[in-house]
């Protein structure tokens, strides 16, 4: 599974283009689909991306809840009703469809940050002030990740 990582910001064009970090394009490789896979943030005013591997695991995992039940058809109305295939076309941009930019109020500027198996594209101003209120809240809280005695050095 592709792992992303850091934080990239990246010219839009008046066509809607945008070049996916070429660290990002790399991780990809190999993918069923050359591109992304990406859809509107439920949380926040971002775009979700990952490859279809990472969407094909979403989709197994739906398959376990109940078919027809209210949770199933919450779940794949957000995750895959609004998605979009998006190919990479000889320059490793993207189309960002107005939808998707629209929901995250993205016209000139893209900012593609890492979130481990997938990655989120923000307006960047939006981001700094989101990170900026998530490290409030996690220096606030205490947060901490429990390392694991076999993946210690």
């Amino acid at each position: 599974m592709a792992l992303f990582i850091d934080t990239f910001i990246n010219r839009v064009d008046r066509k809607g283009r945008v070049s996916v970090p070429a660290t990002y394009r790399a991780a990809l490789t190999g993918q069923t689909f050359h591109g992304v896979v990406a859809f509107p943030s439920f949380k926040y005013k971002a775009i979700q991306c990952a490859g279809m591997d990472w969407m094909e695991g979403l989709s197994a995992n739906v398959n376990q809840v109940d078919l027809f039940s209210d949770e199933h058809d919450d779940l794949t109305a957000t995750l895959f009703a609004d998605a979009k295939q998006l190919s990479f076309d000889g320059e490793g941009r993207i189309v960002l469809p107005a939808s998707l930019a629209e929901h995250a109020g993205i016209t000139d500027e893209a900012a593609f940050v890492g979130r481990g198996p997938s990655f989120e594209i923000w307006q960047p101003a939006t981001l700094e002030e989101y990170k900026a209120e998530a490290r409030r809240r996690a220096l606030e809280k205490g947060r901490t990740l429990r390392v694991r005695p076999s993946e210690q050095a």
